[in-house]
């Protein structure tokens, strides 16, 4: 999991930031069904996936910059070590957004009442 995170370079700490925000308001929710929480959660997982994609950008203009510098028989294994490393932020965003997801849905269904303990 390190030299996943390192191979992601210096975009990796704002997704990694906003991310964890966002897992945390989403356990929030979890724990704590209330409407007021929703605004947060959608402005913390926009800025999660932006914080990924940005990452991702950046990475890929960064790894065809100097594209033109290396031979050109191993462009190719170049571009694609590039846009492997490049994807790293965005993963990581995705991962934490279908974790953060996953609380707020249980929580979304704990507060309709569907797992409420039936009236005797």
């Amino acid at each position: 999991m390190f030299e996943f995170f390192v191979a992601g370079g210096v975009a990796m700490y704002p997704t990694l930031l906003f991310g964890f925000l966002l897992v945390a308001c989403s356990i929030l929710f979890l724990f704590r069904p209330e409407p007021r929480y929703l605004s947060s959660l959608v402005g913390l997982g926009a800025t999660t996936g932006a914080a990924g994609m940005l990452g991702f950008c950046l990475g890929l203009m960064n790894s065809l910059r100097y594209l033109h510098l290396v031979p050109p028989a191993e462009q190719f294994q170049i571009a694609a070590l590039g846009c492997e490393e490049s994807l790293h932020p965005l993963v990581l965003a995705l991962v934490l957004l279908v974790i953060a997801g996953t609380f707020v849905s249980i929580g979304a269904v704990r507060a309709m009442g569907l797992f409420r303990a039936p009236a005797s």
